[in-house]
């Protein structure tokens, strides 16, 4: 037996319960993985309140690291005792749990496992963004909001890395200093400024190359008027609420833009593409171009008190659940 967090049904924290479960052993294809750190991201709040289906009992949670404990038949690459992370595969909310092999990667000796946690499913996500979603070059302008979030302030991060000029939209002093200090050149508080009018005065009327975009409804719009033309709105998260449906003929009235809302989990489906990412996300932070600020760690136990702190935005970086 081993502890878990389980829903069985959807809402508030309050559904998120510890309780003993039987895993089993790994099938074919599938390693046992003992947690030593597990991630907290804000998809979890979706799938806790149903806005993302789940077949009920259900174990949330969509990135750990920690040890190989047993191997299933047919498994190459993975042994007993290895150090491995993985992202977007649900079940992470455990002291251990099985996945398929084919998901998981091994972590360099200089990435410690809270590190891993912290980094897998936002480091990942920000490869994507930044790679491949939009390829960010030498010079481009991005915006980025939520730019003290544990996807922003990577976001911020590596856009500078790359070469970019990064805006970064925060909601408090406090997390544009965050954001500003991740690399964000220009820090713009969308609770008391309009972004969309202090990024056409700071770019001088030129606007963004791309916007990314993790809050949705509140802040879709202005996004789009922050795009120049032929510019790139990418959404890859709803923390705000879902953008409502709206008349695709709005892209081509405000430059010919292009709007995408793609997930992690499309990018990795090929195992050849997710070594690839892996092995740029570790380079950069190895090299102490990205650095993974981890805000707060809490107990298995605590995670009610996790979702709460996310969802009334109180936290910045990354925050753990130690099993």
């Amino acid at each position: 037996m081993t502890k878990a967090i389980r829903m069985h049904r959807t809402g508030g924290p309050e559904v998120l319960e510890l309780e003993d479960v039987n895993i089993g052993d790994p099938g074919p294809g599938q390693i046992k993985i003992r947690h030593r750190a597990i991630g907290l991201n804000f998809i979890e709040v979706y799938f806790r309140k149903g806005m993302y289906p789940a077949e009920l009992p259900f174990i949330p949670g969509n990135e750990g690291a920690g040890d190989v404990i047993a191997v299933g038949k047919g498994v190459k690459g993975f042994r007993e005792g290895d150090r491995v992370g993985y992202a977007a595969t649900p079940g992470s909310y455990s002291e251990e749990r099985l996945i398929a092999a084919q998901m998981v990667v091994k972590l360099p000796e200089a990435i410690g496992y809270d590190t891993a946690a912290a980094m897998m499913l936002k480091g990942l996500t920000a490869q994507y963004l930044l790679r491949r979603t939009y390829r960010v070059k030498e010079g481009d302008t991005i915006l980025v909001h939520a730019a003290a979030g544990g996807v922003g302030l990577l976001l911020c991060q590596w856009g500078k890395a790359l070469g970019a000029t990064v805006i970064g939209t925060v909601g408090s002093e406090a997390k544009g200093n965050l954001a500003k200090k991740a690399g964000a050149k220009h820090i713009i508080n969308y609770s008391t400024e309009n972004f969309a009018e202090r990024v056409a005065e700071i770019t001088k009327g030129r606007k963004c190359n791309v916007v990314y975009d993790g809050v949705g409804k509140a802040t879709f719009a202005g996004s789009l008027d922050c795009l120049r033309p032929l510019g790139m709105f990418a959404s890859y998260g709803s923390a705000s609420g879902q953008i409502e449906a709206f008349n695709i003929n709005l892209l081509s009235a405000k430059g010919s833009l292009f709007a995408t809302r793609p997930t992690l989990f499309h990018y990795i489906a090929q195992r050849e593409d997710l070594e690839k990412m892996a092995r740029e996300l570790f380079k950069v932070v190895v090299s102490g171009d990205v650095n993974i600020r981890i805000g707060k760690r809490y107990r298995l136990e605590d995670v009610g008190e996790a979702h709460r702190a996310l969802e009334a935005r109180e936290t910045t970086g990354a925050a753990i659940l130690l099993p």
